[in-house]
C-alpha cells in the first residue's frame, strides 16, 4: 500500500474515533488506511498465549489481535471500498508510529487511551509525535464532527508555508472554505507590515486552488489563545511546525503544543518535509 494514511489504536473508544476520522481522511485522499496496533509485551518478556487453565481465546495476543480485529471491522463498516490493512508491531507506541510515518500520508492518533498506548493522550507523547513523525499529524479532539471552515494559522515563514499549502488542499478535498489568520503580535509594527506578509503568504495559492472560497484576516492577538478561540467555528486547525534540528527535533513550539492541547476541533501539524533517506527505509524494513 502506497502512503496510506496511518492510525494507531488501543481498543479505547478515543482511538475507535480516530479510526472514523482515518476513514475520512484515506477516502478523501484516494488511498488506503493502515490500522497499527503498538505491542510492547514481548519487550516486557511475560506470556503472551492463553494461561494454562484459562480459555484458549485468553492471553495477550489473542488480546491485541482482537483489537485489531474491532478497528478493521469499523472500518470496513464505515466504507467497504476501502483498502484497509493492519499491523501488530512489536514495540512503544510512539516509537512504532513514529518508524511507520516514514511510509504515510498521515498519521491519526486519538486523544485519549488505554494503558501504554494511552500514553497518546492529547499531551506530551502527542507532542513528541507531532515533531517526529515524517508526515502530518492529525490529533482528534474537540467537538464530535466538527463543521465550518479550515483554520490554517500563516506565519509567512517557510514552515507556515508547509502548513498552508496542507490546509489549502484539505479545503479543496472537503470542499469547505479556507481561513486563512495570520496572527501579529501586539508588539509587532502593523497593520501594513503584516497585511504584506500575508498577502505574500497567499501568493500563488489561489490560483493553484481556484476552487477554495478563500477569508484572509490579520489580526492583532497573541497567537496561543487566539487561534484557540478561532479553532471554535473551524472543522480543522492548521499549523506549522519547524523541522528536526537541534531542539526543533525534540519539542514542537509553544503555539503548537497549546493548540494541540486546546483546541476545539481537530489539529493537523505540518512539519517542513524530512528527507527520507535510504537509510531509513532499510531501518523500516529491516525492523518491521
Amino acid at each position: 500500500m502506497s502512503d496510506p494514511v496511518l492510525v494507531g489504536v488501543d481498543g479505547s473508544e478515543a482511538s475507535l474515533a480516530a479510526v472514523d476520522v482515518a476513514v475520512r481522511e484515506a477516502r478523501l485522499r484516494g488511498t488506503g488506511l493502515r490500522i497499527v496496533h503498538a505491542f510492547i509485551w514481548p519487550l516486557m518478556r511475560v506470556p503472551l498465549g492463553p494461561a494454562q487453565d484459562g480459555p484458549p481465546e485468553g492471553g495477550l495476543r489473542h488480546q491485541a489481535e482482537g483489537v485489531l480485529a474491532d478497528a478493521r471491522a469499523r472500518a470496513e463498516a464505515l466504507d467497504p471500498h476501502l483498502a484497509v490493512e493492519t499491523e501488530l508491531v512489536t514495540g512503544e507506541p510512539l516509537t512504532v508510529l513514529a518508524r511507520w510515518s516514514r511510509q504515510a500520508a498521515l498519521v491519526v492518533v486519538g486523544s485519549r487511551g488505554l494503558g501504554r498506548f494511552g500514553a497518546l493522550l492529547i499531551g506530551s507523547v502527542a507532542v513528541h509525535l507531532a515533531a517526529h513523525a515524517d508526515c502530518p499529524v492529525l490529533i482528534v479532539r474537540g467537538r464530535p464532527d466538527p463543521e465550518g471552515p479550515v483554520l490554517a494559522a500563516v506565519d509567512g515563514t517557510g514552515v507556515g508555508a508547509e502548513a498552508l499549502g496542507f490546509a489549502f488542499a484539505e479545503a479543496s478535498a472537503r470542499r469547505a472554505p479556507l481561513t486563512a489568520l495570520h496572527i501579529a503580535h501586539p508588539s509587532t509594527s502593523w497593520p501594513d507590515q503584516e497585511e504584506r506578509v500575508l498577502a505574500e503568504a497567499l501568493a500563488g495559492w489561489r490560483e493553484k486552488y481556484p476552487d477554495v472560497e478563500l477569508h484572509s484576516e490579520v489580526v492583532e492577538a497573541h497567537p496561543r489563545p487566539a487561534l484557540i478561540e478561532a479553532s471554535r467555528e473551524a472543522q480543522l486547525l492548521v499549523v506549522g511546525a519547524r523541522g528536526r534540528g537541534g531542539f526543533a527535533g525534540l519539542l514542537l513550539g509553544s503555539t503548537s503544543q497549546a493548540v494541540i492541547q486546546h483546541a476545539h476541533c481537530p489539529v493537523v501539524v505540518v512539519r517542513q518535509p524530512a528527507e527520507r533517506t535510504a537509510e531509513g527505509a532499510a531501518e523500516h524494513t529491516a525492523q518491521d
